[in-house]
């Protein structure tokens, strides 16, 4: 027996679907906690322009930026080079403390989830890739 050709939609005949790449544990871990990250200095942006810390367009222009790298490095953690971005996030958010001296606090939690979500990915990717094979 012989298979029908695909059926043309609107536009010609359908494109065969691609399929996702899979991302591993540490990667999905990762970029969880950079969101977050990404979503508490929404928060400090606000607070350090209502405390009147830096001007105006300092705060939300800079606040903004580094939203947007945030998320920006959060879509490199499939290689090394990303998780080290990652790294100096962890760092800029320290830095964030000679700014307001709670963002110490919410520093060292950070670096906390980040750190264990790398340990913990890491093995659940290890522990994956011995009982299923690498996955391509």
């Amino acid at each position: 027996m012989t298979e029908a050709p695909p059926p043309e939609g609107p536009a010609g005949p359908a494109r065969p679907t691609r399929r996702a790449r899979r991302r591993g544990a540490a990667e999905s871990l990762l970029s969880i906690v950079l969101v977050l990250e990404a979503m508490s200095l929404f928060f400090v942006m606000l607070v350090v322009n209502g405390r009147g810390l830096l001007p105006t367009g300092v705060a939300f222009g800079g606040g903004l930026g580094a939203i947007v790298l945030v998320l920006l490095v959060s879509r490199t953690l499939r290689w090394r080079w990303g998780i080290a971005l990652g790294w100096l996030v962890q760092l800029g958010l320290v830095a964030c403390g000679l700014l307001d001296p709670v963002m110490y606090v919410v520093a060292a939690l950070f670096i906390a989830i980040w750190t264990y979500c790398l340990v913990k990915g890491t093995q659940l990717d290890r522990m994956n890739a011995a009982r299923f094979g690498p996955q391509p």
